[in-house]
């Protein structure tokens, strides 16, 4: 580009941008992960599945993570055992799904349950939807252990626990049993 004086002028570039992959912004999503948080709250709040119930104590500081607590079905391998789901959600929920364990004491034996709480369910990870919601994961997790036949852990559990990350999003899973 020519300046005044026929001197030649670098072009002032503006520089590249590499913002969120949402065109509509972080701000937006932050606000819709809010909004979407406290609307499936409420609904956990007043009509929860059955056997479950929120720990209210787990909200107080943070809506992006939750406690659940689960009681076994009745007539099922679980029946009067208590648990607990850890439920933590990014900025990009419900877009992206939520980080769900098992956490506490209480671990359940089960084929698709790892000893760290790590659950094997697809729903977590590749089938997740945005139409789906922490309900339809609990409904999903109650029936994951009130259809098992046989409480045992999963073939690969020492090795899968001493070598895993934290996170279990960060597993790439193999979806290969749909039995228990």
């Amino acid at each position: 580009m020519l300046g005044p004086r026929g001197v030649t002028r670098a072009r002032r570039l503006r520089p590249l941008r590499l913002g969120p992959r949402w065109p509509w912004g972080d701000g937006f999503i932050m606000a819709s992960m809010q909004k979407r948080l406290q609307k499936e709250l409420l609904a956990l709040q007043n009509d929860p599945p059955p056997g479950m119930t929120l720990n209210e104590k787990s909200v107080q500081n943070s809506i992006t993570q939750w406690i659940v607590d689960m009681e076994g079905a009745p007539g099922t391998l679980y029946e009067g055992e208590k648990f607990q789901l850890l439920f933590k959600f990014s900025s990009r929920y419900p877009f992206d799904s939520p980080q769900v364990m098992f956490t506490g004491e209480n671990i359940p034996i089960h084929p698709h349950v790892y000893s760290n709480g790590h659950i094997c369910l697809s729903i977590l990870t590749e089938d997740w939807s945005p139409a789906l919601s922490v309900q339809s994961v609990c409904l999903s997790i109650i029936s994951m252990l009130s259809s098992c036949k046989e409480k045992r852990r999963p073939p690969d559990n020492s090795f899968y626990v001493r070598t895993c990350n934290k996170n279990p999003k960060k597993t790439k899973w193999w979806y290969h049993d749909d039995t228990c």
